[in-house]
C-alpha cells in the first residue's frame, strides 16, 4: 500500500472516527443516560447540557493523560531503577548526578544560555522593531531578520561554522586576526567564551521571532499616548523608554519566556558544533551521554530538565492569558 493512501485512510478513519465518537455519545447522552421524560424532563436536559462538554473535552484529556502524563510518570519512575532497570535504588541516580563535575558544569551552562540567549534575542528584536517600523524599506529588513527563523538548528551551525573556522581562508573572524597580523585562533576551543560563541547562533536565529511578535505590540500602541508624551516635550527615547515599552511589557515578558523555554531544551547547536566537548556541555547533551547505555541516568537527567522548564512555562502560559484579557 502506497504512504499516500494510507495516509487518506489513516485520516477517514480518524475523522470518521471522531464523527462516530461525538455522534454515539450524545445519542447515549440523550437516549439512554438522560431520556427525556414527562415527570422529569427539564432536570434531564440540565443534567445532560452539564456532562455534554466533558463528552468533547473527553479525547483532549484522554491523548494528553496518554501521551503526556503517562510518559512523565514512566520516566520518573524508571529514573528510580539502575542501569538494566532491574533494581530500585531510589534516588541514586539523581545523588550521583549531582555528584559529577559534568552535570554541574551543563547545569550551570545551561544556566548562562537561559540568561543571555533570551536577553540577547528580546533586545535586538525589540531594536529593530522599533527602528525598522518607520522605514520605507523596513518590511525588506525585517523579512531578512526573519529568514534564519527558517533554518533548523543544525543548519544554522554548519554555516556559523565557516564564520567560526579557524583558517583565515575561511573564517572571518580569523581573516580580521589575520588582516591585523594575528595568529589564527579557534574560538570554539576558548573556555568559558566558547558558550557565548555557540548563543551568538541561537541569538541570530530568534531575534527574527522576537522581532515579528514586538513589532507587532508596538503598533498595537494607541497613537494619542505617543502624541501627547510628544506635547509634553518628550524626546524619542523617552517616549521608547517611558511611554512604548510600558505598554508592551507584558508582550516583551512572553517573548522572553518563550525563548526562555526553548533555551533549555536546545542540543542541536552544540551537538553539531561541539559535541558538548570544550566545556560547552548543556544538559541535553549531558543526557545524550547516558541515552543509550543508561536508561535510569538519561530519565533522571529528562526529568531534571522538565522540572526547570514547569515554572519558566506555567508562567509563560499566565501571562498569556493576562495578555488576552
Amino acid at each position: 500500500m502506497s504512504p499516500m493512501l494510507q495516509g487518506f485512510i489513516t485520516i477517514i478513519i480518524g475523522v470518521g472516527g471522531c464523527v462516530a465518537y461525538f455522534y454515539g455519545s450524545n445519542l447515549i447522552l440523550d437516549k439512554l443516560i438522560f431520556p427525556p421524560r414527562n415527570d422529569d424532563h427539564g432536570r434531564n436536559i440540565n443534567r445532560a447540557t452539564l456532562v455534554r462538554p466533558w463528552l468533547f473535552l473527553f479525547p483532549a484529556i484522554f491523548a494528553l493523560g496518554l501521551y503526556l502524563v503517562y510518559p512523565v510518570v514512566g520516566s520518573f519512575i524508571r529514573s528510580l531503577y539502575n542501569r538494566s532497570g532491574a533494581d530500585f535504588i531510589g534516588f541514586g541516580n539523581y545523588t550521583q548526578m549531582f555528584s559529577e563535575e559534568g552535570f554541574r558544569t551543563a547545569l550551570f551552562n545551561n544556566i548562562l544560555w537561559a540568561l543571555v540567549v533570551p536577553a540577547g534575542a528580546t533586545f535586538l528584536g525589540l531594536l529593530v522593531a522599533q527602528l525598522t517600523d518607520k522605514l520605507r524599506w523596513g518590511n525588506i529588513a525585517k523579512s531578512l531578520i526573519f529568514m534564519p527563523m527558517a533554518i533548523s538548528f543544525v543548519g544554522a551551525s554548519l554555516i556559523w561554522k565557516f564564520v567560526y573556522a579557524n583558517t583565515p581562508e575561511i573564517g572571518i573572524i580569523n581573516a580580521v586576526r589575520n588582516s591585523i597580523g594575528l595568529s589564527p585562533l579557534d574560538v570554539m576551543q576558548i573556555p568559558f567564551w566558547n558558550n557565548f560563541f555557540l548563543m551568538v547562533i541561537l541569538i541570530w536565529i530568534q531575534t527574527g521571532f522576537a522581532m515579528v511578535i514586538l513589532s507587532a505590540a508596538l503598533r498595537g500602541i494607541p497613537e494619542e499616548t505617543i502624541e501627547a508624551a510628544i506635547i509634553d516635550g518628550a524626546n524619542p527615547f523617552q517616549i521608547f523608554f517611558k511611554i512604548k515599552v510600558p505598554q508592551i511589557m507584558g508582550t516583551i515578558v512572553v517573548v522572553w519566556t518563550t525563548i526562555t523555554i526553548l533555551v533549555l531544551k536546545v542540543f542541536d547547536i552544540v551537538y553539531a558544533m561541539t559535541g558538548g566537548n570544550f566545556d560547552t556541555e548543556i544538559l541535553p547533551s549531558y543526557m545524550m551521554k547516558f541515552m543509550f547505555r543508561d536508561d535510569g541516568r538519561a530519565t533522571a537527567v529528562a526529568f531534571v530538565i522538565m522540572i526547570i522548564v514547569l515554572p519558566v512555562m506555567i508562567w509563560n502560559i499566565r501571562q498569556a492569558r493576562r495578555e488576552m484579557r
